[in-house]
This record gives structure tokens, sequence and C-alpha cells, in this order.
């Protein structure tokens, strides 16, 4: 699992407002950090990772949220959460899958087709997950969320 990243100057930060700023904006950015090759079925790490920066960035975003521009919040922390429910839909049956294929090397050659069959239902639903997932980073590169909790950061209102 990827580290979070310290905050630069949070210790520091002369203010809530400042610390808000610090901490939404990088835990931002290793949310978008993630994304490059998140698709990829076969680097199942890549979805966790993501997974948990939308995770860290959704509990900044709601300790912080007295700090933002209410409507401007409310519209990315719905964004954030509904991407990471996409996470969570793909992320789901690769957990499965990882299990199932160790069980099935565990078994004996004769009786691993039941968990073949299990392991290929669970492939397919992986599938769709990835398909919801590739659409819901669509919506989120066509929406500008990424630029849009930028301009948050830069613009946010004291508390």
């Amino acid at each position: 699992m990827a580290r979070a990243r310290p905050i630069p100057g949070f210790a520091e930060s002369p203010t809530f407002r400042d610390a808000a700023l610090r901490t939404v904006a990088v835990r931002a950015g290793e949310v978008f950090e993630h994304a490059e090759h998140v698709l990829d079925v076969t680097d199942i790490e890549r979805v966790h990772d993501m997974r948990v920066a939308t995770r860290r960035l959704r509990a900044a975003l709601e300790i912080f949220a007295a700090c933002f521009p209410k409507p401007e919040h409310r519209r990315v922390l719905k964004e954030v959460k509904r991407l990471a429910d996409a996470l969570g839909e793909r992320r789901d049956p690769d957990v499965a899958i990882e299990a199932f294929e160790r069980v099935r090397d565990a078994l004996p050659t004769a009786e691993r087709a039941g968990v073949h069959g299990l392991i290929d239902e669970l492939r397919a639903r992986q599938s769709g997950a990835n398909e919801t997932l590739a659409a819901a980073i669509e919506r989120v590169r066509r929406d500008g969320l990424h630029e849009r909790l930028v301009a948050l950061t830069a613009e946010a209102e004291p508390a």
C-alpha cells in the first residue's frame, strides 16, 4: 500500500485554513497520481492505492469542510465519494480472485474445477466493475475534478 505523503509545512501552519489548504492539495494530488494504469487488472495494488488515496482525500475534505465554500465543497466531496465507490466495486472482486487463486493452488489438480468456475465468475464481475471504473475516471477527467480541487485549495475562505 502506498504510504500517505507528508504534508509540507503542516506543523508550521499558522491557521486551520492553511492546514486545510495544504492537506487537501496533497491528498488530491495523491489520488490523481494513482490514476495511471488503475484499469490494469494484472496489478490490483494500483486500484487499492487509489482507493486508499480517495478515502484520505474524503476524510480531509470532511475534517476541513468549514474552510471551503459550501456549494463547491459539497460537489467535489460527492464526486470523490462516487469515485471511491467505483474503486471499491472494482477492488472487491480483485481481492476475492486473489484469495480463490491461493485456495485453488493449494488443492489437488482434480479438485480445482469448481474453484476455476468461481474465479471465472469473479473475473466477469471484475471486468464489469472495471468498465464502471473507466467511466467514473472519464467523468472525473471530463468534469475537471482535479483542477477544481486545486482551485478549491487556492480559493478557500477563512474558517
